[in-house]
């Protein structure tokens, strides 16, 4: 370290500052331009390593024909699969779960992400929101019954709180729990659910005279229904569906004892936002590589576009961005780990990271021209993507809002009245 010295010490300064300078620094990694690789610890590159692996074996050369068909076959071979390498609520502890760091999570979503932001989803609304919930907010017979068997990819889930109009302001949901007897009655519908028509399991949120209330709703229950969504030109590698709840009966026990209001299901998609910051950037690193190594290789007046200014001058501000943003994502990881996380703190990673992605993966379209909107490469696939994770988990516009009374102590999320 660097110390101060008094005046009198001018060679005891030189010895110390030749000292320190006569190391020289690792060799510069081309993929990695400010070594983050190398203050990440030996359990986090294992993890992300191992998680890249598999991806590239077992989903990588399939999912550009998921996605181009609009399906994901062998969702529960895939969910098991993630099960046995402890992804599905890595972030967790007990019952199954691997209880891995926030960062270690947040890196295994990167590579995700990478593969593709409807795979990313997929594990996220599992580990994130459906099984976070049940761990948060659930009995211990919840936890039980459930978390090991969504663990190992047993049984999937899925959560249920927008609605058809109900999206960033999920407290004029009409979805409505009422009591009869010693049940609850559930009657209502949600959209744009992901894993809904593949779940065992849901975990709905719903109006009641007591406050908004969370349920873990079997998806084999009398009166739910799940509709498969098609006709989608993002996350097409994801299945994605429409709750329905037309009378659906049940226990007294089926509420999570342990929160009522908004403030349950806010939380949980704190956690998702938090994967998402580090998502986008799997996307985002996934299509500067296809444009540097394309435009290494395309030659146009004799060269590799590579050697022209402008297309330089993309490269480097793409990478700029990937860099920064994986910098900011490990930021919040750390910070997850070691104190916790606010809300605002995520919104600031999901608003910047998830722009600066699709940015990055727009501009990479231009570096491989008309290549660009083939499916041969991953550029519009993930463009498309983020298109979905530009506005689901908040949209841009909300997370500003939530920055903006941050900086400025004023809520600006209803219009001024008249």
């Amino acid at each position: 370290m660097l110390r101060a010295y008094g005046g009198g010490a001018g060679a005891q300064r030189r010895t110390s500052i030749t000292s320190m300078t006569s190391h020289r620094p690792p060799a510069l990694d081309p993929d990695d331009l400010l070594g983050i690789d190398d203050v990440l610890d030996a359990e986090e590159i294992a993890i992300r390593d191992t998680v890249r692996e598999v991806l590239a074996k077992e989903v990588t050369p399939h999912v550009a024909g998921w996605f181009e068909s609009g399906e994901l076959p062998g969702v529960r071979d895939l969910a098991r699969t993630f099960g046995s390498l402890g992804l599905l609520g890595m972030h967790l502890d007990g019952y199954g779960c691997a209880g891995a760091s926030a960062t270690a999570y947040g890196l295994a979503c990167l590579e995700l992400e990478a593969c593709d932001s409807g795979i990313r989803s997929m594990v996220s609304v599992q580990g994130s929101l459906a099984m976070f919930a049940i761990h948060a907010f659930g009995s211990e017979e919840h936890k039980q019954e459930w978390l090991p068997r969504m663990a190992s990819g047993e049984a999937i889930g899925c959560f249920g709180l927008t609605e058809p109009d109900a999206g960033s302001d999920p407290a004029s949901m009409r979805t409505r729990a009422r009591r009869d007897g010693d049940d609850w009655v559930l009657d209502g519908a949600k959209m744009w659910i992901t894993n809904g028509s593949v779940a065992d399991v849901a975990v709905v949120w719903a109006r009641t005279d007591e406050g908004v209330r969370g349920f873990v709703v079997p998806t084999a229950t009398p009166g739910f229904e799940a509709r498969t969504i098609k006709h989608k030109m993002s996350l097409r590698a994801s299945i994605t569906s429409e709750l329905v709840l037309d009378g659906v009966r049940l226990p007294a026990d089926a509420v999570l004892p342990d929160v009522t209001g908004l403030r349950g299901p806010l939380s949980c998609l704190s956690e998702a936002r938090y994967g998402i910051v580090w998502g986008a950037m799997g996307a985002a690193r996934s299509s500067y590589e296809a444009a540097r190594d394309y435009a290494l290789s395309r030659e146009q007046f004799g060269a590799p576009i590579a050697s022209f200014q402008l297309t330089q001058a993309k490269l480097a501000d793409m990478l700029l961005e990937l860099q920064k943003g994986v910098l900011l994502a490990l930021h919040l990881g750390r910070r997850k780990d070691a104190v916790g996380l606010r809300p605002e703190q995520v919104s600031v990673g999901k608003l910047n990271n998830v722009r600066e992605a699709l940015e990055i993966c727009r501009t990479a379209r231009t570096i491989l021209g008309a290549n660009g909107i083939s499916l041969e490469y991953p550029v519009i696939r993930h463009a498309n993507n983020l298109e979905s994770v530009l506005t689901y988990e908040g949209t841009s516009e909300m997370h500003a809002l939530i920055v903006g009374q941050a900086i400025t102590g004023i809520p600006a999320f209803r219009p001024p009245q008249a």
